[in-house]
């Protein structure tokens, strides 16, 4: 009999549960590219999938594969393929997953790195339809009978809208359709998208999961609930045996293997370490977020803010509803007089960077940087003025937070 045990106290134990070598607490970090065997056999067995077990480190590592183990844990999904970043996971999946004549539609609030990945595969012919997620009704206007996916992200960056999570996996569902939910910004400790009957779910490892800075990483969770024999663009080579497998294999065979965005296992150990602090991490950056939500809310410099746990946040009540917290990301828009460089350069705690998930508090201007390529009017469309900037807040104390702010808005 299975115990059920707290998403903590899973983490931890995870490792340690799988009986590692020597009664090692943690996966030892495995850094053979390839791997023997005394009888041909067995080899050729791994690479029919036939019986599991490692080959070639390009497409997994007895250490990535703990960390796939315990990501597939916190998702309550089925099985997980990692990768050297979140990017190569998502990128790497439409790869093994869609076809030419597809069609998919995404949220039009995508993070610029997703939007121009999905740009690329539309300048070699794929047909993406971008409409705003937030409503069901937008998404069910753009299918066609040719839409094999619906990629939104739980809480869009920067401005922070929601997608209509609930009602899109409901027609999903209806319409056999894929639905992949980039879960970066909520984490699974604060939100499942399994829960939104998701097909898929992508994470950046490199953000909160891993939390500190020091790992890029990402991965896929199949969740279980698609049904795999009923999607036309499974390879007959992968058509064998469980009917659950068949997705999570061509992603790791069409997707991580061909287009070999691998995740090194240095990296694979460190974001699962990392892991093991993700609720106390989450539940500290969450409320000082929300603390400075409040405070930024109230101040005269501040045009406007972007946060799902402020109660005039369009998407309020169906964050409450859905999410364990609001999340760390945190966005503002400075009045017109102030000076978006000026303002962050007065910042002495707050650190100047583009990642997000840190440890530490973040800042970056939105508009002259990871959205600069977009363009202004596309810009415009997403809500990103010129004074916008966006924050990763950490669990630095509260109160040294709200006084780096003051002074720099002062």
């Amino acid at each position: 009999m299975t115990t059920k045990r707290g998403f903590t106290t899973t983490l931890l134990h995870s490792d340690r549960l799988q009986k590692p070598e020597h009664g090692a607490l943690h996966k030892p970090i495995h850094t053979s590219v390839t791997f023997g065997y005394d009888d041909v056999q067995d080899l050729v067995d791994v690479f029919q999938n036939k019986t599991s077990g490692y080959a070639y480190s390009r497409q997994g590592s007895p250490t990535v594969n703990a960390l796939e183990y315990k990501v597939t844990q916190m998702e309550k999904g089925f099985a997980s393929v990692c990768f050297a970043t979140g990017m190569a996971g998502i990128a790497s999946t439409i790869l093994a997953l869609i076809k030419q004549g597809d069609h998919i539609v995404a949220s039009s609030y995508l993070f610029g790195n997703t939007r121009s990945v999905f740009q690329s595969y539309m300048d070699m012919g794929l047909d993406v339809t971008f409409v705003d997620a937030t409503d069901v009704a937008n998404v069910e206007s753009a299918l066609k009978p040719n839409t094999r996916m619906v990629f939104v992200e739980t809480i869009a960056n920067p401005a922070t809208q929601i997608a209509d999570l609930e009602a899109i996996g409901k027609l999903c569902e209806q319409k056999r359709i894929l639905y992949m939910v980039d879960n970066t910004m909520t984490t699974p400790y604060l939100f499942n998208p399994a829960d939104v009957k998701a097909s898929l779910v992508a994470n950046s490892l490199t953000k909160n999961i891993g939390g500190h800075g020091n790992a890029l990483g990402g991965c896929i969770t199949d969740t279980g609930l698609f049904d795999w024999g009923s999607y036309p663009n499974i390879y007959d080579v992968y058509k064998k045996g469980d009917v659950k497998k068949w997705g999570i294999t061509q992603i790791r065979k069409k997707g991580l293997r061909d287009a070999g965005g691998t995740m090194a296992p240095e990296a694979a150990h460190y974001i699962s370490i990392g892991a093991e602090t993700l609720a106390l991490r989450m539940d500290r950056s969450t409320a000082n977020a929300m603390a400075l939500a409040t405070y930024f809310e109230a101040h005269p410099n501040i045009k406007k803010v972007f946060y799902p746990g402020l109660e005039n946040h369009s998407q309020h009540n169906r964050a409450k509803k859905l999410f364990k917290g609001f999340g760390t990301l945190l966005s503002i828009e400075l009045v017109e007089s102030m000076d978006c460089f000026a303002f962050l350069n007065a910042l002495q705690l707050v650190v100047k960077s583009s990642n997000l998930g840190d440890t530490r508090t973040l800042s970056i201007p939105v508009a002259h940087t990871i959205f600069n390529e977009l363009g202004k009017e596309k810009r415009a469309e997403m809500g990103i003025s010129d004074n916008m900037i966006r924050l990763s807040i950490g669990i630095e104390d509260k109160d040294d937070l709200i006084a780096d702010f003051a002074a720099a808005l002062g």
